[in-house]
């Protein structure tokens, strides 16, 4: 039986664990070719072998969103070997300290925005041009529930992560009549690494696994979903 992804490209950022790495894992079940894409070249190994081992195929890319021309030499390798992009989901994020607004500290702040939403940015445009050779392009990010829920100490993250969701949902009415379509994608309380960052006391198995997001977005992928779609993983 063909699989749902069939010969299709998906790039897939902070793919070493977590989400990224269930959605990858997620999307080459499908039959997608997966670019692994995160800065630790050892998870990203471990994804792909476990990809390989259920006769999925993927190829890892590792690299640092933030730093200078990186996405750009990305992009260009791969419209060099494949000259379209199917699917890109963005999910690389970092969750910064919890702190009082008044006392964020400005250096931080920096970081978080340049990666949670400067990067994507700059991964959007980057991959417009290949996105739009698709025919049938796709973009999915991942968000948080505090983008449109301020929660005291988290106004740092959750003001990136509110600016990344204006970012992409203005994308994806520039490109609706370009056959792309892009959406937002809210996991929910995930049992992930930053998750336990941010609640330290919190007994992870009585969380979600982030396999149960993963094939979530997998399934966003292979339906018709509308462009501007807000999908809430339950």
């Amino acid at each position: 039986m063909s699989k749902l992804l069939e010969d299709q490209l998906a790039l897939v950022t902070g793919a070493s664990r977590g989400i990224g790495a269930a959605t990858a894992e997620a999307l080459a079940a499908e039959g997608a070719h997966v670019i692994l894409v995160a800065r630790t070249a050892a998870g990203l190994e471990e994804v792909e072998d476990r990809i390989h081992q259920v006769g999925g195929s993927a190829t890892i890319a590792p690299l640092d969103l933030t730093e200078g021309e990186s996405i750009a030499r990305l992009a260009a390798a791969i419209a060099e070997r494949w000259n379209k992009l199917d699917i890109l989901v963005l999910n690389a994020a970092t969750l910064g300290t919890l702190t009082p607004v008044s006392a964020i500290d400005g250096k931080e702040f920096n970081k978080v925005l340049t990666l949670n939403l400067v990067a994507q940015q700059a991964l959007i445009a980057a991959f417009d041009p290949l996105l739009r050779k698709s025919g049938d392009a796709r973009l999915l990010a991942i968000t948080s529930s505090v983008a449109r829920q301020p929660r005291a100490y988290w106004g740092a993250y959750g003001a990136s992560k509110a600016a990344l969701e204006g970012l992409v949902l203005s994308y994806a009415e520039e490109v609706r009549s370009f056959g792309v379509k892009a959406a937002i994608v809210d996991p929910g309380a995930t049992a992930t690494i930053m998750r336990a960052r941010a609640f330290p006391g919190e007994d992870q198995a009585t969380l979600k696994s982030p396999s149960v997001v993963g094939q979530a977005i997998a399934e966003a992928l292979s339906s018709d979903f509308d462009t501007g779609h807000r999908l809430v993983v339950r």
